[in-house]
């Protein structure tokens, strides 16, 4: 017979806290990871729908029409000049949403964390991405972290859904530029990729170009309130304008002509861009918008434009016209005037 043995005293160990470092039981769906939730990330989006602890959030919203997008962010370093993966998450989900009409108002964020990241480092991102939805005016309501093999995720990377109510009768697409419609630049180009390609340090040089990340929900609620004749809305982030552009003409079947005088760079982008062979057409930006106005109104968006933070800088970069459809064009300052093609193959990786 065996000896009983008094388990009255017994207790199960207590793991180890991990403060400093993201392990693989982060991402268990146990204590660690619920430690997680509470300590890091309810503090910084908390909100009643994000509060209750579901699978998902229900929210009320406005009748009418919703618009949602979708966006993942791989940026490489996390880190950059004006920004990092948390602001642009969550202002690259804003900035979609908002060039659809509609209101942003809610958005969910999803982490895939790498083993090893440091907690200051998810912190500092974490609270990024707040300031960003203060700024927005947005709740990230629902949200989901998993954790991956150390060197298989460059850190973190973040997935973000937007969702906003789309005013009645507003129409605005790629679709809906017409000939003899204004075509409107929010600022210079070019500032983001060249910060995130500094912050690798692979120019070899120091440069104090900063991205150009930010919410561009409140620039467009004062345009659509300035006029009804806004027609197209667009961020040109990957591709930069001259992809943007390109993609507009073939969904409108209309030609845009762009005047290269006109196209704003900072001289910082364009010394950068001019050594390292780039047009700075093609290069990202993430606090930018293109514009497409008739042109009856577009000297009262363009004037509204310029009294808001975001948009000091705008200015009338084109028009568009009729034919060769599909195409974009540039004139010169040469006085000729050239085609202005789609990126081809990758200029800047991990910029966004």
């Amino acid at each position: 017979m065996m000896d009983e043995i008094d388990y009255s005293g017994a207790v199960c160990p207590v793991p180890l806290a991990h403060k400093e470092q993201i392990v693989m039981g982060h991402g268990s769906g146990g204590k660690m990871g619920a430690d997680l939730i509470a300590k890091t990330f309810l503090p910084a989006f908390d909100n009643p729908a994000l509060r209750s602890g579901d699978d998902g959030a229900v929210v009320n919203i406005p009748a009418g029409r919703i618009a949602i997008s979708t966006d993942s962010h791989v940026v490489a370093p996390l880190f950059f000049a004006g920004g990092d993966i948390g602001h642009l998450a969550v202002c690259g989900t804003v900035n979609d949403v908002a060039m659809m009409g509609a209101r942003p108002l809610y958005l969910s964020a999803g982490f895939i964390l790498e083993e090893g990241l440091p907690l200051e480092t998810l912190q500092r991102v974490v609270n990024s991405m707040r300031a960003a939805a203060d700024e927005a005016g947005v709740q990230i309501i629902c949200g989901d972290t998993k954790v991956v093999q150390r060197g298989k995720a460059d850190g973190m990377y973040i997935n973000t859904t937007g969702v906003g109510i789309v005013p009645p009768g507003l129409e605005i697409g790629g679709a809906q530029a017409k000939a003899g419609d204004v075509v409107i630049l929010s600022g210079t180009i070019g500032d983001h990729g060249i910060a995130v390609l500094a912050a690798r340090g692979e120019l070899g040089f120091e440069t104090d170009v900063k991205s150009d990340t930010a919410p561009l929900n409140h620039l467009i609620e004062v345009m659509l309130e300035t006029s009804s004749k806004i027609h197209v809305l667009r961020d040109p982030t990957r591709g930069g304008v001259a992809t943007t552009l390109n993609e507009i003409a073939h969904q409108s079947n209309a030609c845009i002509v762009l005047n290269e005088a006109s196209i704003p760079v900072r001289p910082a982008v364009a010394s950068v861009c001019e050594m390292l062979g780039f047009d700075p057409l093609y290069v990202a930006n993430e606090g930018k918008l293109i514009a497409i106005v008739d042109r009856e109104d577009a000297g009262r968006v363009l004037s509204a434009m310029q009294g808001e933070k975001y948009g000091e800088e705008a200015v009338v970069i084109g028009e568009v016209l009729d034919s060769p459809k599909g195409r974009v064009l540039m004139k010169t300052a040469i006085g000729s005037t050239r085609v202005v093609d789609v990126l081809m193959g990758e200029m800047l990786p991990r910029i966004c």
